[in-house]
């Protein structure tokens, strides 16, 4: 409290919302404290900051519950303004215990912000924005994420859609998301069509994509020639052709996106100093070695313990006990995408990496689920990355098999 009052002119809680905050305003040395609305725009916060600046003659403190958005990005623009971010769990805690009977509104949230933040400092850290290589990074593969999250949407709906009519294009083709895929059914939309066409054309579409597509093609043909219509009802027929069309416009847009966006990652990855050590992991590939780049970023003092990374991604148990009953789970307060991110590199690298393949075998011998295999894997790949990238050492295999038979590690005995 004293070092916030010594550092700061004044610190200031703020709730923030979509069109409007509601902000609680503390001046160093004055008892009272101020209450304003300010409208979400980059003018007017702008103008209330430089205002309240003006008055003040020196740095200004803000605490909200959210370390990440447009409030955020707009807070950081000043060189005077140092932005302190409350979990949205913590904050509702201490709501709680401070008006029991459930009493909320929004001015009190940033009243009751600016109280935990100056009666508990050491509670409330300052955020400390990574560079902006590492923030650019981390917007380029959560949004990439978004766009194959959307194409996964676009593909479930066109899979339901040939269900209803035209099936057998699932049985011709293992993979429904691919530009060939759609390219296919904007051709053929349905049964009736493709049976129509020439041999000869088929082969010519198909070959034109070269790859395995080439020596399945007298597969696919006998499939056309031997497959049978599920329904001659118009009625069912052109409403689903023009929804698959649809959709297979969607999901080549939405591939060519992607690939907009792997191109931009690739190329800001391998520009940054730690890109060899996050490719050096079994298992990372182009797409996971750039979110955990941007997951732990290139500040080494943001996590001294293994266990604060594994904390961090959602990865250690949590134990609550109450009387003679006890209950494990898994950490719900983190950020979903980054325990994404670990726990979807540990399933690649179990084919990967000797000693993971042998980590989850033995997983899967004591009973365990796959999942409860693989999320055990990736809690103990964090304790290996820790300390890769600490030391700013590339991951080895070798040398970690060796470590291993040394500390005459079970893993290997078995």
């Amino acid at each position: 409290m004293n070092d916030l009052k010594r550092n700061f002119a004044v610190c200031v809680g703020l709730d923030w919302a979509d069109k409007k905050h509601d902000v609680c305003v503390q001046i160093k040395d004055v008892e009272k404290r101020e209450y304003h609305v300010i409208q979400h725009s980059p003018e007017a916060i702008e103008q209330w900051l430089f205002d309240l600046h003006k008055r003040v003659k020196g740095n200004i403190a803000v605490v909200l519950e959210t370390n990440k958005g447009p409030i955020v990005y707009a807070l950081q623009k000043y060189s005077f303004v140092t932005v302190f971010p409350i979990h949205g769990l913590t904050l509702a805690r201490y709501r709680e215990a401070m008006y029991p009977s459930g009493a909320k509104d929004d001015p009190s949230d940033a009243h009751l912000a600016l109280d935990m933040m100056l009666n508990y400092p050491n509670k409330v850290k300052p955020l400390r924005p990574s560079s902006p290589d590492t923030r650019k990074l981390n917007h380029l593969v959560e949004q990439r994420r978004m766009l194959v999250e959307d194409k996964r949407r676009c593909t479930n709906r066109l899979i339901a859609a040939l269900k209803q009519y035209y099936p057998q294009p699932l049985e011709w083709f293992s993979h429904r998301n691919t530009e060939m895929f759609c390219d296919f059914l904007i051709k053929w939309p349905s049964l009736q069509q493709i049976k129509r066409t020439r041999v000869s054309t088929i082969e010519k579409f198909f070959k034109s994509y070269g790859g395995k597509s080439v020596s399945n093609v007298a597969k696919r043909i006998e499939g056309i020639n031997n497959a049978l219509a599920l329904t001659e009802d118009e009625a069912v027929i052109m409403p689903h052709k023009l929804l698959v069309v649809a959709l297979c416009k969607q999901i080549i847009t939405q591939v060519e996106n992607i690939r907009v966006f792997d191109n931009a990652i690739h190329e800001l990855f391998h520009q940054m100093p730690d890109a060899e050590l996050f490719t050096s992991l079994p298992g990372t590939g182009p797409c996971l070695a750039p979110r955990l780049l941007g997951a732990l970023g290139e500040d080494r003092t943001r996590f001294n313990s293994a266990l604060e990374i594994q904390n961090y991604a959602g990865l250690s148990p949590v134990t609550e006990r109450s009387g003679q009953s006890e209950w494990v789970h898994w950490r719900w307060q983190c950020s979903t995408f980054i325990r994404q991110s670990f726990i979807e590199w540990a399933e690649k690298s179990v084919h990967q990496s000797y000693w993971a393949g042998l980590y989850y075998a033995n997983q899967k011998a004591k009973g365990k689920s796959h999942n409860q295999a693989v999320r055990a894997l990736a809690y103990k790949w964090a304790r290996i990355v820790f300390k890769c990238w600490k030391t700013k050492t590339p991951y080895d295999e070798s040398k970690y098999l060796k470590a291993l038979k040394e500390r005459n590690s079970p893993l290997l005995a078995a």
